[in-house]
């Protein structure tokens, strides 16, 4: 007898329909003190976990607590003109999702005490200066977070699973911690009670993904529609990420392994490698006029004769589409890809849902110890992962090559940890692997242009012992078994121009950097004025696309979004703010439609004018 069901104690009425006959079953089980182990994201059996959360809320002595990480919202508007664009259209963007009660309450600030929520990863930046959140995050890494859940002991484990024609259940694209703790379950390791809520919206995943029968305690399946699942926004794939797409391109050999993450840098990788093989001409061309002074370590510009090999932690658009392309399709046991969870967009999930399954079953969807580490199996993923590129994003890097991916200085978490530190790890592990880090130069922090490069920071998640390949929008700095001093110059060559002398200085008063040593003059010219010249005319032929996979935002919304940008980095300065009215007043009847979609098509009290104007003037602006 399998030691879950010991807890379970299953009976022919393990099916239900209706989810508080479900909850008042699960707490009679566990005698009202409830362990509930989510998974991370997409995987969340949302609606048991809202009828447990309502329960303990009724009912003080029910004691809930819940261990998961990324617990997905929809972004909440920052102002009235983010409100505007955002409400009328929040369901076709980020799907009719249901909301997760505990975190409502949360942030709210009206959890009661008999529920405790904690997690290991954050939606980025959704809870920074929420003070619960904060005190309970886990500082768990992704790879290893299995034994943090082993340690919580849960006596609940609620899933979202796919169901196909002949009744077989689906972890879909969760694979990554619940296949690892239904086996402990099975060798006795742990014990809970594992209930299954159905969604028809989830694609359904094989191979690793199926679930054995006498896994499954308890299902949910809600009558009528279910919830749609949570769709994220693809946004514009800005210059700069195009810039560093194209570098981080000339990287990935032919018949090698390739990981990348989620985000606009994700999509900018996986559209220049398309480029590379679809207009390998006009790709080369491309990259042959980069004003940019540094050369990668490596370049292969040519297309794809063996193709690559995807292991990943996610499983993300950009790596579907160069799947569907044929550049991911060299095999490794059957998969083309292994992949430990997915989230994206509708379009994603429809994609899935609607390939054909042999093709689909090259999709092989893992627990995330088989994808972020080389234990188990060591030789065979040794072999499998040749010629390895691990690519993640960061948010600091630091002249002498540390990076910071989750946390900012006072010890708030934006993020967390993930298993990023894990992929570096494997680059240096395999004999061809490397790790390349890619990064925005600068960001716009209260209205002023700071540098990503530093020379030192507070707190990081890569040391730098680990340093290896970093990419921004200026080229690539190789920093692997380089010395501190040309590490140093390495990372000055990437930097924004307008922050290279301040950062040598540093170096110097350390001790770190020749005091004779001066930035080379084919360093100078990494400012955003370079690098519009050369990728601008791409981006207007149509060559690198600001959408490459599509949006969800509508024509007018596309052009709505890089104004209420340029609007919210004017905000810090009265006479950007006023030029921006001026502009506006000369060409507030030239966008109509923009105009209307902001509801500023008609306006009569004194603030919509300002609005109106102030809309008006930034399109005028960012679509000259």
């Amino acid at each position: 007898m399998k030691v879950g069901k010991s807890l379970a104690n299953n009976t022919d009425d393990a099916c239900f329909s209706d989810v508080g006959k479900l909850a008042e079953t699960l707490i009679e089980r566990t005698g009202g003190n409830i362990r509930l182990a989510l998974p991370l994201g997409l995987g969340k059996a949302n609606t048991i976990a809202n009828a447990l959360t309502r329960a303990a809320c009724d009912n003080p002595n029910i004691r809930l607590s819940i261990l998961t990480a990324l617990t997905l919202q929809r972004p909440k508007p920052g102002s009235e003109l983010e409100k505007r664009l955002l409400d009328p259209a929040a369901d076709r963007l980020f799907g009719a999702y249901q909301p997760l009660l505990y975190a409502e309450l949360i942030k709210q600030g009206e959890l009661p005490e008999n529920i405790e929520v904690s997690e290991f990863f954050l939606q980025t930046g959704n809870w920074l200066g929420n003070e619960y959140a904060q005190r309970h995050y886990v500082a768990a890494n992704y790879t290893y977070a299995f034994d943090t859940l082993l340690n919580f002991r849960p006596n609940v484990v609620a899933q979202l699973v796919a169901l196909d024609e002949r009744g077989q259940v689906s972890l879909s694209g969760n694979t990554d911690i619940t296949v690892d703790l239904l086996k402990a379950r099975r060798e006795g390791e742990t014990d809970f009670i594992f209930a299954a809520e159905i969604n028809s919206n989830l694609p359904f995943m094989g191979r690793s993904a199926i679930v054995d029968a006498d896994d499954l305690d308890f299902t949910l399946e809600p009558p009528g529609d279910h919830f749609e699942l949570f769709s994220l926004v693809r946004r514009p794939v800005a210059l700069e990420h195009l810039a560093i797409g194209l570098h981080a391109s000339r990287l990935v050999p032919d018949g090698g392994t390739l990981q990348i993450g989620i985000g606009s840098i994700g999509d900018a990788i996986a559209q220049s490698l398309l480029l590379r093989e679809q207009k390998n001409d006009t790709y080369r061309a491309l990259v042959a006029d980069c004003p940019f002074g540094t050369a990668p370590p490596e370049s292969h510009e040519m297309p794809f004769d063996e193709g690559l090999y995807c292991v990943t932690e996610m499983l993300v658009g950009g790596i579907l589409e160069l799947f569907k392309s044929g550049i991911i399709r060299r095999e490794v046991d059957g998969a083309a890809i292994h992949a430990g969870f997915f989230l994206d967009c509708r379009d994603f999930y429809e994609q899935l849902s609607s390939m054909p399954a042999e093709k689909r079953d090259k999709i092989a969807m893992m627990p995330v110890s088989f994808t972020n580490a080389l234990y188990g199996d060591e030789p065979q993923k040794r072999a499998a992962r040749k010629n390895a590129r691990f690519i993640n994003n960061a948010m600091i890097v630091t002249c002498l090559g540390a990076v910071a991916s989750d946390m900012v200085p006072d010890g708030q978490v934006v993020s967390g940890i993930g298993g990023q530190f894990n992929f570096v790890e494997q680059a240096f592990a395999l004999k061809d692997g490397r790790a390349i880090i890619t990064i925005n130069a600068t960001r716009e922090s209260g209205g002023k242009t700071v540098s990503n490069i530093k020379w030192n920071y507070e707190y990081l998640s890569v040391p730098r012992p680990y340093r290896d390949i970093v990419v921004t929008e200026y080229g690539v700095a190789d920093l692997k078994g380089k010395t501190d001093e040309a590490c140093i110059m390495a990372m000055l060559s990437v930097a924004d121009s307008r922050f290279q002398e301040g950062l040598r200085r540093q170096a110097v008063k350390a001790g770190k950097l020749s005091r004779d040593y001066e930035i080379p003059v084919q360093y100078r010219s990494n400012l955003p004025e370079t690098l519009k010249s050369w990728l601008e005319p791409a981006r207007r032929n149509h060559t690198l696309p600001a959408y490459p996979f599509g949006t969800d935002f509508t024509p007018v919304e596309q052009r709505l979004l890089p104004a209420l940008s340029h609007l919210k980095q004017a905000q810090s300065s009265y006479r950007k703010l006023a030029g921006l009215v001026w502009r506006g007043m000369a060409s507030s009847a030239q966008d109509r439609a923009a105009l209307e979609r902001m509801r500023l098509d008609k306006v009569g009290c004194p603030k919509d004018r300002l609005f109106r104007y102030l809309v008006a003037g930034a399109l005028a602006e960012t679509t000259d």
